[in-house]
């Protein structure tokens, strides 16, 4: 590639704006070009960084990942983007992980060469890493104001001027959002936790909108052009673009209007952008009148979160599958070892450790059931209702037309409500899965009751099992290790039966035609579902994977305990087994030391009536 051209090309990005003619020469001389295939990694987190990339075409994803290997997507990068900036400071290691979505041309410039042009002008080095500190900070006060949540990576100053009902504003030129979110940034600044954190929601809000503009066209409702970009927009975000402009706090008032706002008015300015225009020109493309045409928060917003629930059941019964499993495999594991059941704390019969992991694979099993039950009551919509479900401002074909479009889009067997009035004010299928998961939250709890007990000691207590050891327990016992995570499954479900309450008095509260109250209930759930699936892949992966048996304790409980008198019994008798096991507590003896003392039976007698396979 001509020199001059590149020359001409990095004089526009960020970094490089202050040099003069003779220093971006010196650049451009300097500059490797790359070309990537689609979907190859670029750097890989913990890799050394070794070049600032800047990119002439196509895109890059930047994503880290989490402790089990989940991709978690942090930023799109463009034409004009650049990333690995660090690399011209120091020789720290990529955090990020960043890999090429479509074909991408690269400029890349090493950390030597870097080194050699501020070698030879070392004016250059000041002007560029100046601008590098100022994007590390931008980046750094973007990522702890999380309730603002600015969305764009550059802050230029530049606004421009929205009209609303209570006046005009000036809102920052790069973002996509408008003046109505601008407003409830301003009013909401409540839980800290914006849409941002739930991209599942934010997905499913604009396959809301995708679904009504095609209806709204096929009704000549909207013009092709317009129905076009809107369509663009609404791709692009469910791709992953643009989810740092859905900034609303997820406890709101005014029933989800300020999401629906925030939904509107992004994909309106995204839409404008590819008509040609730039963002808040809204006689071309208007968040109320084109992206919310025949659409009202009453309808748009609930549709939304059900179809968010469902995708996010799918995972959370993934994650519940999945421990599930682990049960399982430690019930095979140790199918052989015989070990003292209880009831109510007290010696009750032998059973096997296997069998005592199994009925926990079982129990969560059942779960998965129940969840799907009850995540299919959000396949009922209200979508063409409107504002109280009598379907004022919408075609009266409009609401079949959604429906097909929403089932294509979705790919979920979506139903329109028999009666919209009904389902508009109606929030039992949210009250109906919030006790499913309450149900599973409570199981888990049991089952870490269970975990810590069967594990407590390690000399004054049960001792059964040994739980992985994942950090010191005190700080002024040496040696103590605590069942930390089973304390925290514990905790997660105390605030899910928490949430589960906050849901019910939601559902209770709302008056007449809608339940404004449905922001806490969505906030409530979904933070439940992150929060159990969490908890859930920690207690698979960093204990119920890692348990140990201590064998010869299970074996010496079963041999001491009053309990085998119950085994016992067929062979020798109600009466003799009742004497057994009064001289046994008299003495402090055990049972089995008793029976072979007295010659009840042979110790090859004793040890086959207590094989796990006759025990069981």
């Amino acid at each position: 590639m001509n020199m001059s051209v590149i020359k001409e090309f990095i004089a526009r990005v960020e970094l490089f704006k202050d040099l003069d003619d003779t220093e971006l020469k010196l650049f451009a001389d300097n500059i490797e070009i790359m070309e990537v295939k689609p979907d190859s990694l670029l750097f890989e987190e913990n890799s050394p960084r070794k070049y600032l990339y800047i990119i002439h075409s196509g895109e890059i994803e930047l994503f880290k990942k989490t402790p089990y290997g989940e991709e978690k997507r942090l930023a799109f990068f463009g034409k004009y983007d650049f990333l690995g900036e660090g690399a011209v400071m120091d020789d720290y290691p990529h955090s990020t992980s960043a890999k090429t979505l479509l074909k991408t041309k690269i400029f890349a410039i090493s950390r030597e060469k870097f080194q050699e042009v501020c070698d030879i002008k070392p004016a250059i080095g000041r002007k560029v890493l100046a601008h590098v500190a100022g994007v590390i900070s931008r980046r750094i006060r973007q990522a702890s104001t999380r309730v603002t949540n600015i969305a764009a990576q550059y802050i230029s100053g530049r606004t421009r001027k929205e009209h609303d009902l209570l006046g005009d504003r000036e809102v920052p030129f790069e973002f996509y959002y408008g003046i109505q979110t601008l407003r409830a940034l301003e009013n909401f600044n409540i839980s800290g936790i914006s849409l941002t954190q739930f991209p599942i929601l934010i997905n499913s809000m604009v396959m809301v909108k995708l679904a009504a503009a095609k209806a709204n066209y096929e009704l000549g409702l909207l013009s092709k052009p317009t129905c076009e970009a809107i369509t663009q927009a609404c791709n692009e975000i469910i791709n992953g673009k643009y989810h740092t402009h859905f900034v609303v706090d997820m406890v709101q008032g005014g029933a989800g209007t300020s999401t629906n706002m925030n939904a509107n008015e992004v994909i309106a300015n995204r839409a404008l952008e590819i008509l040609g225009y730039e963002k808040g020109e809204y006689k071309y493309c208007h968040p109320n009148n084109h992206v919310n045409l025949s659409q009202s928060t009453n309808d748009a917003y609930p549709t939304a979160l059900k179809i968010a629930l469902i995708y996010s059941n799918r995972k959370l019964a993934d994650v519940l599958r999945q421990l599930a499993n682990s049960f399982n495999a430690k019930a095979s594991e140790y199918s052989g070892i015989l070990k003292m059941g209880r009831t109510q704390l007290q010696d009750a019969v032998p059973m096997t450790l296997g069998q005592e992991f199994e009925a926990y694979g079982a129990t969560l099993v059942e779960e998965i059931e129940r969840l799907n039950q009850n995540a299919d009551l959000f396949l009922e919509v209200n979508m063409g209702g409107t504002a109280i479900g009598t379907g004022i401002n919408a075609d009266p074909d409009y609401s079949e037309k959604v429906i097909h479009y929403l089932r294509e889009i979705t790919k979920l067997d979506v139903k329109l409500a028999g009666n919209l009035v009904e389902a508009t004010q109606d929030t039992g299928a949210f009250v109906m899965y919030s006790s499913a998961i309450k149900r599973l939250a409570v199981k888990l709890s049991k089952i870490a009751n269970d975990l810590r007990l069967l594990s407590s000691g390690p000399r004054a207590g049960f001792n059964e099992i040994n739980l992985p050891p994942m950090q010191p327990g005190s700080s002024i016992m040496p040696g103590k290790v605590n069942p930390v995570i089973p304390e925290v499954v514990n905790q997660i479900a105390f605030k899910v039966i928490g949430n589960d309450l906050t849901v019910t008095l939601a559902a209770e509260a709302g008056q007449l035609e809608l339940n404004v109250m449905e922001p806490v209930i969505a906030q409530s759930i979904f933070e439940s579902i992150e929060m159990l699936k969490n908890g859930m892949a920690t207690l698979k992966h960093r204990c119920i994977d890692g348990i140990t048996v201590n064998e010869d304790d299970c074996c010496q409980m079963v041999q001491n305990s009053i309990g085998l008198v119950t085994a016992l019994n067929p062979v020798l008798g109600y009466e003799v087994c009742t004497s057994l096991a009064k001289e046994a507590l008299e003495t402090n003896r055990g049972v089995y030391e008793l029976v072979l003392e007295k010659n009840l039976l042979s110790k090859n007698e004793l040890d086959k009536l207590l094989a796990p396979e006759s025990m069981v």
